[in-house]
């Protein structure tokens, strides 16, 4: 069940334009991740803005990923406020011929980490379909425990647990994955997000990375999965180092999403604006200095 969940997993946006999904953009990002062959692509995570789009709209995103992704592993984010829908939203990525889920425990009344374990068991009581857990606490204002990662990977159908970015120190971070990997069974992988700390992750021993610039630049997130996962730990790093201005500009700005949109726009993969209301995209002059970039890395 993990081979899926192992390598580079994309995380494309979900463009919208005029406020409602641009599917050309979107079946375009997808045919262009499985053409560069990353392992799997995870759609409507954070970077596919799922919080922001209707229960119709996710499940046409679904099957939009699905059909577009050719023999490529589609997984499928399934977050929301209430278990009732989380559970229609799994149905529908389910229907739509996803291979995994990703579940983040979305709230606005703050969740106990009881809260947390109940709405996976009965996620994993209720589908077939493996699922990955989404710990992003810079969204969802949730924070897991070594311990709350322990009692949901033991649930039947938990497949992969995605952590946030590692400690920079590289024996920092091995003892950090080291002491996930010490309450969770082995079947079960570990995935590194936070894009500047993968290569550190990847070296320390996740075994997935699941990765935002990877949905719409993914052939230098190829270049650091790849060197990672054949041993060549020094090349990874300094694969990641050669992008620092990129992760400079993800801290800059107040995370990746607006800068990874501003990325897609300029490339022409979506039309501008393409970010849901009320997010609003960078400034020009902002858009300039991640022009410069691109430009600088040569990522165009």
């Amino acid at each position: 069940m993990t081979s899926i969940f192992t390598g580079l997993s994309a995380f494309p946006l979900t463009p919208l334009h005029d406020d409602t999904v641009d599917a050309r953009a979107f079946a375009r990002l997808i045919e262009r991740l499985a053409a560069t062959g990353v392992d799997s692509i995870t759609a409507l995570g954070s970077t596919g803005s799922y919080a922001y789009l209707t229960t119709k709209e996710r499940a046409r995103v679904a099957r939009l990923a699905v059909e577009h992704a050719d023999d490529t592993p589609v997984h499928v984010g399934v977050g929301a406020l209430r278990t009732s829908h989380v559970l229609t939203n799994a149905e529908a990525a389910q229907a739509a011929g996803a291979a995994g889920l990703l579940l983040a425990p979305m709230t606005y009344q703050p969740l106990t980490h009881d809260d947390v374990f109940e709405l996976f068991r009965a996620v994993t009581a209720a589908t077939d379909l493996p699922v990955i857990v989404y710990d992003n606490p810079g969204t969802t204002h949730f924070e897991f425990s070594n311990e709350l990662y322990g009692r949901i990977a033991e649930l039947p159908g938990i497949a992969s647990i995605k952590i946030p970015g590692v400690p920079n120190d590289p024996e920092a971070a091995r003892q950090h994955v080291a002491a996930i990997r010490a309450v969770i069974p082995e079947h079960v992988t570990i995935g590194v997000s936070g894009d500047a700390s993968a290569a550190t992750g990847l070296n320390a021993g996740c075994e997935a990375w699941y990765s935002v610039i990877g949905g719409t630049l993914p052939a230098p997130a190829m270049a650091i999965t790849r060197a990672a996962q054949a041993g060549r730990a020094a090349d990874a790093v300094a694969e990641s180092q050669r992008l620092a201005p990129l992760w400079d500009l993800f801290a800059q700005f107040g995370g990746s999403l607006r800068v990874v949109a501003a990325i897609a726009e300029q490339l022409g993969l979506a039309r501008r604006p393409s970010l849901p209301l009320p997010i609003q995209g960078l400034s020009h002059q902002q858009r300039e200095q991640v022009a410069a970039v691109v430009n600088l890395l040569g990522l165009g």
